[in-house]
């Protein structure tokens, strides 16, 4: 047993216990929380509400553990191999965290999804221009 003799009575280990699965409790809610609201912000790229770029430069609180993959995947015919491709040209890890983002990989990724996702219309006037 792993009670001590303390001047008052016996200390029992209850207290640390009963504090470790509040803890435990918290650190659940909190992923959940996270865990929904990241799905949502994916349903909201997937759906054009939200593009990649904007969550990338604002990095919402949801978004900044997130993996950079995880995000660009979540657009509309993007998939592991585009996705890759994009990185890598960037040199930036498909597993980095949005969060974790320097400040040039933020604007270079923004800038290369803003003109990716640019619409046919636009760049086609662009060209004859």
């Amino acid at each position: 047993m792993n009670a001590h003799f303390v001047r008052g009575g016996l200390m029992g280990t209850s207290a640390t216990v009963d504090a470790g699965q509040e803890q435990h409790l918290r650190a659940l809610e909190y992923a959940n929380r996270v865990r929904l609201a990241r799905a949502r912000l994916k349903r909201k790229v997937a759906a054009g509400e939200v593009s990649a770029a904007e969550v990338i430069l604002e990095c919402p609180w949801q978004a900044q553990s997130m993996s950079i993959s995880d995000l660009l995947m979540s657009q509309k015919r993007w998939g592991r191999a585009r996705c890759r491709r994009l990185l890598v040209s960037l040199g930036v890890p498909e597993n980095k965290q949005v969060g974790t983002l320097t400040e040039r990989q933020r604007l270079a990724l923004a800038a290369v999804l803003t003109v990716k996702n640019a619409p046919a219309e636009t760049e086609a006037a662009a060209q004859h221009a």
